[in-house]
């Protein structure tokens, strides 16, 4: 009967986390460029009492086995890149990708990491960066005298320059990864590479299987919160179960004790 309140605990852990990664995804869920979490469970191992296969004797052997598991653990939360939708917002450093892709980016750390949030400014010096201080690669200046500010599809960024006409100021590039779901999310909105994830392939918007670029609008976050919110009630209902199950075993455990 421990074996019950034991599995039954990791039953409640595992419930548990789920419902923390859900409560995370709905706290985000006008989080621009936010990425909603998926929980995978594993059961644990097992106890073998007998093996299936086993000999019973006169070469006769059992069709089946007596294997007791220990409960269930998290396997694996990872972010689901689903593209987000659309919010337009008519800002010209806004940035959208439309497909597959991520902005990259180099921190005010001088690190080198990723973001699928196009939300950019412009600072003192006209260079485009994020919110956050962490600056475009390669980097793109704006001349304070720019007027128009036009990005293509493909992330040539122009300008009209008084005396110039138009002017090509930069390039926007996108990278890829050949497991985005083995990123290390840092907060932010921003991802690091792993070894899980594999190197940086970078390319223009639009070739190589990278999205396009939407000037003046935002990725909204892919968070679903009617999914979300059923997902909460059946990790409810399974904690609920759990603990049912706890008081279960530890009446039998009481009957048990109170044999005389």
């Amino acid at each position: 009967m421990i074996r019950a309140l034991s599995a039954a605990a990791t039953g409640l852990e595992a419930q548990q986390a789920k419902i923390e990664n859900i409560a995370n995804d709905l706290a985000n869920v006008n989080t621009d460029g936010y990425k909603r979490s998926t929980t995978e469970f594993h059961d644990l191992m097992y106890e073998t009492i007998k093996e299936p296969g086993g000999s019973l004797g006169a070469a006769t052997q059992s069709p089946v086995g007596v294997q007791v598991g220990m409960g269930v653990k998290v396997g694996a939360a990872h972010k689901n890149f689903e593209v987000g939708p659309a919010k337009m917002t008519y800002n010209p450093y806004d940035l959208m990708i439309e497909g597959p892709g991520f902005f990259p980016v180099l921190t005010p750390q001088g690190e080198s990491v990723y973001t699928r949030n196009g939300a950019f400014h412009i600072d003192s010096q006209g260079v485009l960066q994020l919110s956050n201080g962490a600056k475009i690669v390669p980097q793109i200046t704006v001349p304070v005298n720019a007027l128009n500010i036009v990005i293509s599809h493909s992330g040539e960024v122009k300008a009209m320059l008084p005396g110039s006409g138009e002017t090509i100021l930069g390039q926007i590039q996108l990278v890829n990864f050949q497991n985005e779901r083995g990123l290390s999310a840092m907060g932010d909105g921003l991802y690091r590479m792993t070894l899980a994830s594999g190197a940086p392939v970078q390319a223009l918007p639009g070739e190589n299987g990278m999205g396009q670029i939407q000037q003046g609008a935002l990725e909204g976050s892919n968070v679903n919160v009617a999914n979300s919110m059923v997902d909460m009630i059946s990790a409810q209902r399974a904690y609920e179960m759990g603990t049912k199950i706890m008081g279960v075993a530890d009446q039998m455990l009481g009957a048990t004790a109170n044999i005389k």
